[in-house]
């Protein structure tokens, strides 16, 4: 059995202190993305910074959720 598997692959429930984590970080990813969206004209960069920006809060909550 490999724990890193196990760990990544189940359910996480939330504990004390994580949602709020979880919201803060949404906020901040929303300012940048308002920026990004704002700043940036529109074109497959803006598409994938924009998708890249997604993805690293989906990371981040797993790394708060797995660890």
């Amino acid at each position: 059995m490999n724990p890193t598997i196990e760990n990544n692959f189940k359910y996480h429930k939330p504990q004390e202190g994580q949602p709020e984590k979880y919201e803060r970080l949404r906020e901040e990813a929303k300012e940048l993305a308002y920026s990004i969206d704002a700043l940036c004209p529109n074109s497959r960069e803006k598409s994938l910074a924009m998708t890249k920006l997604e993805e690293s809060i989906m990371w981040a909550n797993a790394a708060i959720a797995r660890n």
